[in-house]
């Protein structure tokens, strides 16, 4: 529990420096921690990079890949200072992290700053062609052959 509040509050330092200092982005700071040790730390690059995906928790994502040279980063736990966008709640879910620990919600992120990301978690759940920004198959039977030479290498990498 004392590991659990040191490695939040250190989240919670970026996300203070990130937003009210450097002004690189918004109040979210991210630290990947595997065995009591930070294995990456990161904080929102948005408005810094000019990048709609780097939140906190997916910047700190893409470093705790390099540190461990992995792209799956079992046993780690994710401190994040918000609650995780479906975007970034979906990274964690691929990266196979053990568990997410975050400082602030959905609603405390809505009433502060004027994210809501309800939107994209409703439309989600709806059919591709039901959803507000459509989605329309295009070219199948041309993929499928890419995806049939995939399914069949026999040294591919499942991920």
């Amino acid at each position: 529990m004392q590991d659990d509040l040191k490695f939040m509050r250190r989240a919670i330092d970026l996300a203070r420096h990130n937003a009210l200092e450097v002004k690189a982005g918004g109040p979210f700071g991210c630290v990947i921690v595997r065995d009591g040790e930070i294995i990456a730390e990161a904080a929102n690059q948005v408005l810094a990079d000019r990048d709609p995906t780097a939140h906190a928790e997916i910047v700190a994502i893409r470093a705790a890949s390099k540190a461990l040279n992995s792209h799956v980063l079992e046993g780690c736990t994710v401190y994040t200072t918000g609650e995780p966008c479906p975007m970034c709640y979906a990274a964690c879910w691929w990266a196979r992290v053990a568990s997410i620990r975050f400082a602030s919600n959905h609603d405390d992120a809505l009433e502060f700053g004027g994210f809501d990301d309800r939107h994209i978690t409703e439309a989600l759940a709806l059919p591709g062609d039901a959803r507000p920004l459509p989605s329309t198959e295009l070219c199948r039977a041309d993929m499928l052959e890419v995806w049939r030479a995939y399914h069949a290498m026999p040294d591919r990498i499942h991920y």
